[in-house]
C-alpha cells in the first residue's frame, strides 16, 4: 500500500514540496523492492549475490534522492546537503521512516548524521575537510563512543573514560560499549572527561568531545554486542593509552556535555518523527489486513475488537504526532522545548509499541514473521525507550521543570 502524502493547508509550500517529492520516492522507488534492498545480511548460500544485488539496488535509489535534490537533509549545501531547517527536516522525517531503512538511502543514518551535526557546529574547518566532508560523500564511517558498562547511561557525569594532554598530544584510557557502528567506523567520536577522575564529578563542564581513527594503536574492539539475539554492530571497546594529536579535540575542553545535549535535543524529535512515520505504515498495514482477512464468518474488520484497534491506533498515532510538531516549532523557534522534548520522548516510543503491537496481533502469526516489517518496527519502538534517556529521567525533568515554575508564582501554561 502506497503512503497517502496530501497537502498540509497550514504550513509553507517547501514543506509540502518536500513531503511530496520524499513521498514519491518512497513509493515508487523504494516500497515495490523493499524486501530486496537489505537480502544477503543473514547469510544463506546466495548471500554474497544478495548483498551485491541489494547494494546495487541501493545505489540506484541514492541517484534518484539526489536527483531530486534530497540528499542529507540536515546538513547545508557547502557540505553535501540540501540544507533544510529543523521544522522542514521533522516533516521530511514521518514520511521518510515509512519505509524501513530508508533514511539511510536519504543520507541520513545514525550516527553519522549526529556526528555530523556535531563536526558542523564544533569542528574546525580543518576538521570539517578532513572528516565531515567525507563522511557526507559515503567514503567515511563514523561512530559515537558515550556509553560505558560500569557507568549509567543517564548520567554523564559518572563517565569514567579519561583524556589527559600530553605536549601536543591527547592520551585516552577507558571501556565503552554500545559505540554505535563500531565495526565499519573509520573514526570515532569519543567523550571523555579532561579532569581529574578521582575528583568531583558534580560539573558537566569536565567533558571532551575527541576524533579517534580506529586504526589508532590502543584501540580495542572487543565485540559486536547481540541486540535483541541478533549480531550488531553497536561495538565494546577498550581505550588503552589511546594517542591522537591534540587538533583532533572538537570544540573547547569541557564543551562535550553541551555538543551532546545539541546532538540528544534534536536527535530526540527526529527519532519521534521517524516513529510517526513508522506508525502510519502499521497503522495502514493493519487496516489493509482487518479490511481483507475473513474469519469466523466475516471480515476481521466487523469484529468491535479490531474497529477498537483501529481507534486507539488512531489516537495515539494523531497524539504523537502533534506533540511532536508542536515540539519542533518551539525549538524552531528558539525557546526553550526541554519539557516538551521529555515528555514526547517518554509518550511517542509508549504509542509507536501500541500501535505496532496492536498490528502484530491482527496480522498474527506473519506479524512476527520477516515477511513485514513489524517485528523490527516492535524491537526498536522498546529500545527507545532507552535510547537518548530512559523514560524514567525525562520524568524528573518534566516533574522538576514544572514545579519551578510553580515555586516561582506561576501556573504552567498549556497553550504554549
Amino acid at each position: 500500500m502506497a503512503m497517502n502524502i496530501q497537502t498540509i493547508p497550514n504550513v509553507s509550500d517547501k514543506i509540502n514540496q518536500i513531503r511530496h517529492l520524499t513521498a514519491g520516492i518512497i513509493n515508487k522507488e523504494i516500497l515495490p523492492i523493499e524486501n530486496q534492498l537489505w537480502r544477503g545480511r543473514r547469510g544463506g548460500k546466495d548471500a554474497k549475490a544478495d548483498r551485491e544485488r541489494a547494494k546495487a539496488l541501493r545505489e540506484n535509489v541514492k541517484l534518484k534522492v539526489k536527483e531530486a535534490g534530497l540528499w542529507a537533509p540536515h546538513l547545508p549545501d557547502e557540505y553535501g546537503g540540501c540544507g533544510l531547517d529543523f521544522l522542514e527536516h521533522a516533516y521530511m522525517n514521518e514520511v521518510l521512516a515509512y519505509a524501513m531503512g530508508a533514511a539511510s538511502l536519504f543520507g541520513v543514518v545514525a550516527p553519522n548524521s549526529g556526528n555530523q551535526k556535531i563536526l558542523l557546529k564544533y569542528g574546525t574547518e580543518e576538521q570539517k575537510k578532513k572528516w565531515l566532508v567525507p563522511l557526507t560523500e559515503g567514503k567515511l564511517e563514523s561512530g559515537f563512543s558515550m556509553t560505558e558498562p560500569d557507568s549509567a547511561g543517564s548520567d554523564p557525569r559518572s563517565i569514567k573514560t579519561t583524556a589527559r594532554r600530553e605536549g601536543n598530544e591527547w592520551v585516552i584510557n577507558g571501556h565503552k560499549w554500545f559505540t554505535s557502528n563500531g565495526l565499519r567506523a573509520d573514526f570515532l567520536i569519543v567523550m571523555c572527561r579532561t579532569d581529574d577522575p578521582s575528583g568531583p564529578a558534580d560539573r558537566n563542564d569536565k567533558m571532551t568531545q575527541i576524533i579517534v581513527p580506529t586504526d589508532t594503536p590502543g584501540v580495542n574492539i572487543i565485540r559486536g554486542i547481540e541486540v535483541w539475539g541478533h549480531s550488531s554492530d553497536h561495538v565494546e571497546i577498550i581505550y588503552d593509552d589511546v594517542r591522537v594529536p591534540a587538533e583532533n579535540q572538537l570544540g573547547q575542553t569541557g564543551s562535550g556535555h553541551r555538543a551532546a545535549q545539541d546532538r540528544l535535543g534534536a536527535g530526540r524529535v527526529y527519532h519521534c518523527m521517524n516513529s510517526v512515520g513508522q506508525m502510519w505504515r502499521a497503522f495502514d498495514l493493519m487496516v489493509e489486513r482487518a479490511t481483507s482477512r475473513e474469519v469466523h464468518g466475516g471480515l476481521l474488520e466487523d469484529k468491535q475488537f479490531i474497529q477498537g484497534f483501529i481507534a486507539d491506533s488512531y489516537i495515539d498515532i494523531q497524539a504523537s504526532r502533534l506533540m511532536t510538531i508542536h515540539c519542533a516549532e518551539r525549538m524552531e523557534s528558539g525557546v526553550d522545548a526541554r519539557t516538551e522534548i521529555s515528555a514526547l520522548k517518554i509518550f511517542v516510543p509508549a504509542a509507536y509499541t501500541r500501535v505496532v503491537d496492536r498490528a502484530i496481533q491482527v496480522w498474527g502469526a506473519a506479524g512476527v514473521s520477516g515477511d513485514l516489517p513489524l517485528a523490527g518496527m516492535y524491537q526498536g519502538a522498546r529500545t527507545l525507550r532507552l535510547a537518548d534517556g530512559p523514560d524514567e529521567v525525562h520524568k524528573i525533568l518534566i516533574a522538576k521543570n514544572v514545579l519551578k515554575q510553580y515555586h516561582a508564582g506561576e501556573s504552567w501554561d498549556f497553550g504554549n
